[in-house]
């Protein structure tokens, strides 16, 4: 697969995409939204995946949108009636969109690992991930607010599953760095680590756990926690118990009791393509 903007491998159950722009501060012009879309693409087909840790280069995760080519793209008047334009940068906006939804979706967890900035639509990226490891100079910002806009692409629809309304309101109102350890402290991130090496191999420790568990299981609690983030909890239940009558039919759950009883290591299947 040929890439501009991400580098991507998979080894050992772990997919592996690290922004690789460190110059432009990884920043997301037009090749990154489509390959998005493309690599998790390919992680939809791959089985042998059980786990994606997205990753960066350089100083900060991503600086967030390419402002010179949202200027010269999605933000530009390329004139004709005006209904119709914005009826075209509608549909653009929902194809933004998408380059993070496709995380969210993911039938496998992300964990994303931050250092220095992320800002911007990184926000947006982390928020659509299961988790989150930051570096102990790593800080968050909405910066949507500062250049004049909503933010648009899931910062302000999934986050309110993340933190406090207050909080929530003060980091999108005023655009104010929100630094590792204050979102350590509500749970935003996972874990602080001293250095990027220490967050990747944490990330990667976090990974190897999650492929040694049944992928069955795994897929099933992310669906059922998503499930349950977007419904009541009646709904929820409901969707959890008709999950497992389907799901608990195979050899997952006879194999994870008898290694606990046997005080052994299960080994799983992978799901099937």
């Amino acid at each position: 697969m040929e890439l501009k903007t991400l580098d991507y491998s998979v080894a050992g159950g772990i997919a592996r995409i690290t922004l690789n722009r460190p110059a432009e501060l990884n920043t997301m012009n037009g090749d990154f939204w489509p390959e998005m879309v493309r690599v998790f693409g390919a992680i939809a087909d791959d089985m042998d995946v059980r786990c994606v840790i997205i990753a960066s280069t350089g100083k900060h995760f991503t600086a967030g949108l390419d402002l010179k080519w949202a200027g010269q793209n999605a933000l530009a008047n390329h004139g004709g009636d005006l209904g119709r334009q914005r009826e075209a940068f509608r549909r653009h906006v929902k194809v933004l969109q998408e380059s993070f939804n496709v995380i969210d979706n993911c039938r496998v967890p992300v964990i994303a690992v931050c250092q220095g900035g992320c800002i911007g639509g990184g926000v947006d990226l982390v928020t659509a991930c299961d988790l989150r490891i930051a570096t102990a100079d790593a800080y968050f910002t909405i910066q949507e607010i500062n250049v004049g806009i909503v933010a648009d692409v899931g910062t302000l629809q999934r986050i309110p599953h993340l933190l406090p309304q207050g909080l929530i309101r003060e980091l999108s109102y005023t655009g104010r760095k929100f630094p590792a350890a204050e979102a350590a402290k509500w749970g935003f991130v996972n874990r602080v680590e001293d250095s990027q090496a220490d967050a990747l191999a944490a990330a990667e420790a976090m990974a190897q756990e999650i492929c040694s568990k049944s992928p069955l299981a795994i897929t099933g609690i992310k669906q059922v926690l998503n499930h349950g983030r977007d419904h009541s909890v009646a709904d929820g239940l409901e969707y959890v118990a008709v999950w497992n009558a389907g799901m608990l039919q195979g050899e997952d759950m006879q194999q994870a009791v008898k290694a606990q009883m046997t005080r052994q290591s299960a080994t799983y299947a992978n799901l099937k393509a």
